[in-house]
């Protein structure tokens, strides 16, 4: 059986990288000869929630209730998690990529003493199973084989595309109340705040994003890449080199030290293609790079490319969508 923590967000809903995470598990139950998937949610679902996962072809849909759930801690979540695999029996357990979902397979990795691959995009092989992951914040792909039981690893966003199961599961419900010691409550989330619209968030997970580098000229130099972003309906992400100017605010920062995006379609604008930027949108489906410099490493690495200036290459890009747009 293969185990998936699933995120919930505010509202009730699986977030969409968990989502992902379950159909990845499906197209490795597949590939496994059809055993179930169980998902593990934390407070009691919804009954909208409790359809969706059940759509994504999940059979048992595992509740951690009490109050030691009622605010995350990557411990207290790791002690439930252990203590329903260890139930279930499974041999597979998984989560989305994110920052939760790391840390609570992290702490499951260490309680187990087994060895736990991080953001993994595919997997190779069953016996031993062997995963393809990103490495190096995504500028580089490793290959690891997990040959313990169970097999501890998460999925990168976007490495595969949410989408529900041909046959649906049952999606029972069952209510957990595992005991979590009050050490493990130590480290946990006493507040939080929304952010502001258009933060990170919504660049990590745009299906469109438009990137503007130091070609941009100057703080003025936007105007044309706004508009296209705009037309585009995507946000604005920017090299660290414009951050570092103080052009653009770093929410807005696509790389290493910024935030890693997976779109179908990023449009870098000027942006030479450092590494660090690389790593964090190697994993877009597409890239169309606008650079003056033919030998730029954006340029070479790109799925298509255009050679010229941005101000006037941008500028000709708007007025076409908005021609065809009448």
């Amino acid at each position: 059986m293969i185990l998936v923590l699933v995120e919930v967000s505010p509202e009730g809903e699986a977030v969409e990288t968990s989502r992902e995470a379950v159909t990845f598990a499906r197209d490795l139950s597949a590939a496994g000869g059809g055993v179930p998937v169980d998902a593990v949610v934390v407070g009691a679902p919804g009954e909208a929630l409790v359809g969706v996962l059940a759509s994504y072809g999940v059979r048992r849909v595992h509740a951690l209730t009490g109050a030691a759930y009622d605010s995350f801690s990557g411990a207290a979540w790791a002690a439930g998690l252990i203590e329903v695999r260890e139930r279930a029996g499974s041999v597979v357990v998984t989560a989305a990529g994110t920052p939760r979902g790391n840390e609570v397979l992290a702490h499951v990795a260490a309680r187990t003493g087994l060895p736990m691959a991080a953001n993994a995009i595919s997997f190779a092989g069953l016996s031993p199973f062997t995963v393809t992951r990103q490495v190096v914040s995504g500028a580089a792909l490793e290959e690891m084989r997990l040959s313990e039981r169970p097999a501890l690893f998460t999925i990168a966003g976007h490495a595969v595309q949410a989408a529900p199961a041909d046959v649906p599961g049952a999606g029972e419900v069952v209510l957990e109340t595992p005991d979590v010691a009050d050490a493990d409550l130590v480290a946990r989330v006493v507040s939080s705040e929304e952010p502001e619209p258009d933060l990170s968030g919504t660049l990590k997970s745009a299906r469109v994003v438009v990137g503007a580098g130091r070609g941009a000229g100057s703080a003025d130099g936007f105007g044309d890449l706004l508009e296209l972003a705009d037309l585009l309906d995507a946000p604005l992400g920017v090299s660290r080199v414009v951050t570092s100017l103080g052009w653009r605010p770093h929410h807005e920062q696509v790389g290493q030290t910024g935030s890693r995006i997976s779109p179908d379609l990023y449009i870098p604008c000027g942006i030479s293609g450092a590494i660090q930027h690389w790593a964090g949108c190697s994993t877009a489906k597409t890239i169309l790079a606008i650079n003056s410099d033919p030998d730029a490493p954006m340029v070479t690495k790109a799925t298509h490319a255009v050679i010229g200036d941005l101000h006037e290459i941008v500028p000709a890009i708007n007025a076409e969508i908005r021609r065809r747009r009448g």
